[in-house]
């Protein structure tokens, strides 16, 4: 990445009167010791169609606007459109890629984050080119290696094996597959931005469920995986698991929502039961039984009921005991029973 072609250099290949085919999104904030490897991600990429790249950059507090506007100014200009933010937008609960992707020109849109980079020059033409010939998928990926902040080897794969494959649209839609963001490219459809997406933290899911709903998904096994950094100052890797799981359901319950204001009751259900599954499976059985018998079942009709029936059929106090600590017992198999099918 050291010898980067000029700009005339890269747009010699294109034919100076088409529009961009591709529009690169970035978003970035605070990445002064990233950023310019990932906009050399960017300009290494080797195409017969015109791209262009969007930079965003929410009111970043160190370098990278710096860096940012010496590449788009002084280097790239033709190529690369940066956005800057005089107050950021994330902390107002609004979300940069809905500011992007409406000034997205390309017929096809590619992602790439400020903290990560691709290294296969040949990405965009093979993604591309793909999505060109099969009409029936809209989105397509690949596979990324991990580093730390300092640049040192923490795995050589981010996506376990069983999502390394295509998947079908319905997969799509029901949250079933696992893209990783900074492989996306994908077909530039999305002309409204749900509001729903602004409810959660990471909308990549929510993203893809919704586009899912114009075709399947390709995995690129051919292209050098890219790279995929955790640092501190990261949105999502720095989280715990206990808060990317708190992230998770509250992403089920907007996708719920989502669905309903639409009217695919089918995605709703299948979303709102995802969510009260989870939500079960972090509750204590204390809880749980509590809330089951106080609100499902009025507790005092139930006990004095059960009184009585045990009494017609003489039975003792200790055989009253033995019956609620059969029901303890049963709704503590049911609990069991929600937590492996969520993980399954």
């Amino acid at each position: 990445m050291q010898n980067l072609r000029s700009e005339k250099e890269i747009m010699q290949a294109w034919n100076p009167a088409d529009k961009p085919l591709v529009s690169v999104i970035c978003i970035t904030f605070n990445h002064e010791h990233y950023i310019e490897k990932t906009i050399q991600g960017f300009l290494i990429q080797e195409t017969d169609f015109p791209f262009e790249i969007i930079i965003h950059d929410d009111a970043s507090t160190d370098k990278t606007s710096e860096i940012v506007r010496e590449y788009a100014t002084n280097k790239y200009p033709k190529i690369i459109r940066p956005i800057f933010q005089n107050e950021n937008q994330y902390s107002q609960g609004k979300k940069p890629r809905s500011i992007v992707e409406p000034q997205c020109k390309g017929k096809y849109i590619a992602v790439c984050e400020g903290d990560d980079f691709w290294t296969d020059k040949k990405k965009l033409q093979i993604q591309v080119d793909f999505l060109e010939a099969n009409q029936d998928y809209v989105i397509s990926g690949h596979d990324a290696f991990i580093i730390d902040e300092d640049g040192n080897h923490i795995k050589d794969s981010k996506l376990p094996n069983r999502y390394k494959r295509d998947y079908s649209s319905e997969e799509l839609i029901m949250d079933e597959a696992w893209i990783l963001t900074l492989s996306w490219v994908y077909r530039n459809l999305i002309n409204n931005y749900a509001p729903e997406r602004n409810m959660v933290k990471n909308g990549d899911n929510f993203f893809i469920s919704i586009i899912g709903h114009y075709g399947k998904s390709k995995y690129h096994p051919e292209i050098k995986p890219a790279c995929y950094r955790v640092h501190s100052g990261g949105v999502w890797s720095k989280l715990s698991d206990k808060d990317k799981r708190d992230s998770k359901i509250n992403t089920w319950f907007w996708m719920y929502r989502y669905y309903t204001r639409i009217g695919e009751e089918k995605y709703a259900m299948h979303f709102w039961f995802k969510y009260l599954a989870n939500v079960v499976t972090r509750a204590p059985s204390s809880v749980l039984l509590k809330e089951l018998l106080i609100r499902w079942l009025p507790l005092k009709k139930l006990y004095s009921f059960t009184k009585r029936i045990l009494a017609k059929i003489n039975l003792k106090k200790l055989d009253l005991l033995i019956f609620w600590c059969m029901l303890v017992i049963n709704l503590i198999a049911v609990r069991s029973s929600v937590i492996r099918l969520v993980d399954y």
